[in-house]
């Protein structure tokens, strides 16, 4: 498995938001997180990347075992997030650096990369999402959809064993949600796995391997692409139907 959570309880305060979460994911799955707003979604999403720490359960991913009776170790939680890349909602780019520096500076930093092999690697993701001409621009200069390949891009840099989204085509047109479907895709040809938040109900049905459904910080419904199809509980239902 590439993540398994359980018994996984969230509270803020004395505010409990997630209930006794537990599911696996199999290594090369593409998993969708549905559900309305504020059914927990992009938090659970958080804690799979430890930018949230959950109050009670145990979470394995992508090699690493947490349990949460004691406070994860700082130091395996930024060796986690070398495996484990997060593509933001608002895309998080340095606004500083040009497009190339935004994707070489984790690795040269982090990973103790070489710049040049820092560069060759940038160079062969921006030919492949096709950001080539865009590469010594700053973020500011570029429109949403580019802003989201880039943001894509650097998260490839570090070669995580997984990838987190989320809401990874919120505020973009058709066409530029087509194009970051067929990258969805195509990465899930290399055998990452991919967790994604989204509220839209037809990305979800064209890129989903497995299906989460969320309600009140509770799993409703889980299981494979063909429960779009054929939903086994009536909140599910009811959530496809609107």
């Amino acid at each position: 498995m590439s993540i398994e959570l359980n018994q996984v309880n969230f509270f803020y305060g004395i505010d409990q938001i997630l209930f006794d979460i537990n599911f696996t994911c199999k290594s090369g799955e593409i998993l969708v997180l549905l559900g309305p707003s504020g059914a927990g979604k992009s938090l659970l999403l958080r804690i799979l990347n430890l930018l949230e720490i959950p109050s009670t359960g145990n979470l394995n991913i992508a090699g690493y075992y947490f349990d949460f009776k004691n406070r994860p170790n700082i130091k395996t939680i930024r060796l986690l997030r070398q495996k484990v890349g997060m593509v933001f909602q608002q895309y998080h780019l340095w606004p500083h650096l040009t497009v190339r520096q935004n994707l070489t500076e984790a690795p040269c930093r982090v990973q103790g990369l070489v710049r040049k092999i820092a560069n060759a690697r940038a160079d062969k993701l921006l030919n492949r999402l096709q950001l080539t001409n865009f590469a010594e621009r700053f973020p500011l200069h570029l429109s949403g959809g580019e802003q989201q390949r880039v943001a894509i891009a650097r998260a490839l840099m570090m070669q995580p064993k997984i990838l987190l989204f989320d809401e990874p085509t919120a505020a973009l047109d058709p066409e530029i949600t087509a194009q970051i479907v067929s990258i969805i895709l195509e990465l899930s040809q290399t055998g990452i796995t991919q967790v994604i938040v989204t509220h839209e109900i037809e990305l979800a049905r064209k890129i989903a391997s497995y299906l989460l459904y969320i309600e009140k910080g509770k799993i409703i419904e889980k299981g494979d692409a063909s429960h779009f199809s054929w939903p086994h509980t009536n909140n599910f239902a009811y959530f496809l139907s609107h």
